[in-house]
């Protein structure tokens, strides 16, 4: 049973991603029903911590809770901030003792620095998962989870996320219940649906440098409400099909359908967010003929439908 609580607060801290923890298990709520943790906010040596946003924070204990308690918990940091040596091992030993051990965003990276990610699976921000990935090739980055746990470790990605992974922790710990019942209480949702390519900024749809299909893909760009072979895009190209799915590969990375579908999918995305055209409207002007096939690619490619895409962005949709 989740009884104890150690949160990490080290140099260039996030304040509100270390609020969030601070919210869902420094706040006491026992008279109203819910458990209650011992929680302490930890540092390394009885000095204040500066913060990300410019001040300082006095952490009430040195690192002798981690070594007690039932979750280890580690805010958004700076990827490359300071991370000292007992640190990592107080990490470390929290794992080999069973201990739940979660991140809030770039926390990720001290759990990275610990050893913790390697032949795990483990996500953060969507900003930072390359440079998660890169700095740990042994880890498996999820870069479009909300949150993930394997086994002890727990890492979600950002600000939002971190709650829902708290949230995923009560559940799992105190039951659906309780978890639901603290959701409301914070006035957040209990379990949001999708990942993070939801949330990514949709780039304009554009053509890629491509020195020899560049006359084809800037056509293409505003054509995507056609239906379009590969043979016709060969003619187009003066080349046969073959040749011209190769050279496609060759300069933009991907297959002409995997290109064009997700051109079609971020043209919805901006269809979605900025007019009140029908779904129906939406796959017709992005190419994808009906609103099944565009539901079925759009699920796919931004873990949302259509439809909760949009109620999740509806503010950005123009008022008549």
């Amino acid at each position: 049973m989740l009884r104890t609580v150690a949160v990490l607060a080290l140099d260039q801290v996030a304040p509100f991603e270390l609020g969030v923890l601070c919210e869902v298990f420094g706040t006491d709520r026992t008279a109203d029903g819910f458990p209650g943790y011992r929680f302490s906010v930890c540092g390394v040596d009885g000095a204040p911590v500066r913060t990300s946003s410019g001040f300082s924070l006095l952490p009430a204990a040195d690192l002798t809770p981690v070594d007690e308690a039932d979750l280890v918990a580690v805010p958004a940091h700076g990827r490359d901030a300071e991370a000292p040596p007992e640190v990592l091992a107080a990490l470390r030993r929290a794992v080999e003792r069973g201990a739940y051990v979660f991140s809030v965003c770039s926390g990720a990276f001290l759990l990275g620095r610990a050893g913790l990610l390697d032949g795990r699976d483990c996500t953060t921000h969507w900003k930072y998962v390359d440079d998660l990935q890169e700095r740990h090739p042994l880890a498996r980055v999820r870069c479009n989870a909300l949150y993930v746990q394997d086994g002890p470790l727990l890492t979600s990605a950002g600000t939002a996320a971190g709650l829902d992974a708290c949230l995923h922790l009560v559940r799992q710990e105190h039951g659906s219940s309780v978890a639901t019942r603290l959701a409301r209480r914070m006035v957040v949702p209990p379990h949001r649906d999708g990942g993070q390519a939801q949330y990514i900024e949709t780039p304009i749809p554009r053509a890629p440098e491509a020195p020899t299909l560049e006359p084809v893909l800037t056509w293409l760009m505003g054509h995507l409400d056609r239906p379009l072979t590969v043979e016709e895009l060969a003619g187009r190209a003066g080349m046969s099909p073959r040749t011209f799915a190769r050279r496609f590969r060759a300069e933009t990375g991907t297959t002409p359908h995997d290109w064009l579908t997700n051109q079609r999918v971020l043209l919805a995305r901006r269809l979605l967010e900025e007019t009140r055209l029908s779904v129906d409207a939406v796959a017709g002007q992005a190419g994808f003929g009906d609103a099944a096939a565009l539901r079925h690619h759009f699920t796919r490619r931004v873990g949302a439908t259509p439809a909760a895409y949009r109620a999740t962005f509806r503010e950005r949709v123009p008022t008549p």
